[in-house]
């Protein structure tokens, strides 16, 4: 009996761990932390209501999860070809395509319902039209042109306006500064991960980079370009009074270290800079919004 015991809970520890893996656990709760603090940014939200709070992270991991899972089925074959990828769980045969499906359609329902009932109509309609983009626009996107990176930008800005839509039922000129700020931030980030990665996902054929010849010195221009579009969207915040003096300085440091970080690239052209944008961009994102909330105004 204990032998059994033993095995069922193996068999149950390796099942959730799949699941975890299926929804890029880290990955989601990246996305919905944006959302979150967003929601947080937002006017109306004056005093935390934590069940709520709680109720939004739960339907953006499962929103985001959804995504994120049938994302994994579309690329099965695709993810089994590269290291990286190769030991996700559909990738890897340990759970069918079906299932994947499965969980998707049922996390992705349950969690834009709950944005409508728990929060407002719009949120939902914006968590399901992100979910859209992602899973049947830019996943099969990534193999026919780099624009998908540009299409990605909106699915991956969006849970910046959802939070705030969710907290203010507008959608106001505040949210789409969050959105901005996410939507410049993506374009230095993921073409750094994309020049590390770029062997495998050439390989595969992922087109992902903005130069059709793979890591050059336009894609390192490119890279600098949005960061510098970054400085005057981060001064937005304190300019429309949604923070004070204090979250300004620190997103215009944030901003001046990604451009640095981007003219090492250009000058340095190496995997090692490149992993330093990716680095670098990793702990902007948490600190910018983190700054702002701590300076929030309203």
């Amino acid at each position: 009996m204990t032998a059994i015991n033993t095995s069922f809970s193996f068999s149950l520890a390796s099942k959730v761990k799949d699941y975890f893996q299926l929804m890029k656990f880290t990955l989601s709760f990246t996305v919905v932390f944006s959302c979150v603090i967003c929601y947080l940014l937002a006017p109306h939200i004056v005093v935390y209501n934590w069940l709520q709070i709680t109720y939004l992270f739960i339907a953006g991991m499962l929103i985001t999860g959804s995504a994120n899972a049938i994302n994994q089925a579309v690329e099965k074959d695709t993810d089994a070809q590269m290291a990286r990828t190769s030991k996700r769980p559909v990738a890897s045969g340990r759970m069918s395509q079906n299932e994947a499906y499965t969980f998707a359609l049922a996390s992705g329902l349950i969690g834009v319902v709950m944005m409508c009932y728990l929060f407002n109509p719009s949120s939902a309609l914006l968590s399901a039209l992100s979910l859209f983009l992602y899973a049947f626009v830019y996943t099969p996107l990534k193999k026919v042109n780099s624009i998908a990176v540009l299409v990605g930008a909106f699915p991956g800005a969006f849970p910046c306006l959802i939070g705030w839509v969710a907290g203010n039922d507008d959608f106001a000129i505040g949210g789409w500064i969050l959105f901005g700020i996410q939507f410049l931030w993506q374009f230095p980030h993921f073409w750094a991960i994309a020049w590390v990665a770029h062997k495998d996902y050439s390989n595969v054929g992922f087109k992902l980079l903005p130069a059709d010849k793979g890591p050059t010195k336009f894609t390192a221009i490119q890279g600098i370009m949005y960061s510098v579009l970054m400085i005057p969207v981060g001064i937005l915040p304190h300019y429309y009074n949604m923070a004070g003096n204090v979250s300004m300085i620190i997103l215009l440091v944030c901003n001046l270290f990604m451009v640095v970080q981007g003219v090492r690239l250009y000058y340095e052209m190496n995997v090692k800079a490149a992993r330093r944008v990716m680095f670098s961009s990793y702990i902007y994102l948490p600190i910018v919004l983190l700054s702002l909330l701590a300076d929030k105004t309203h």
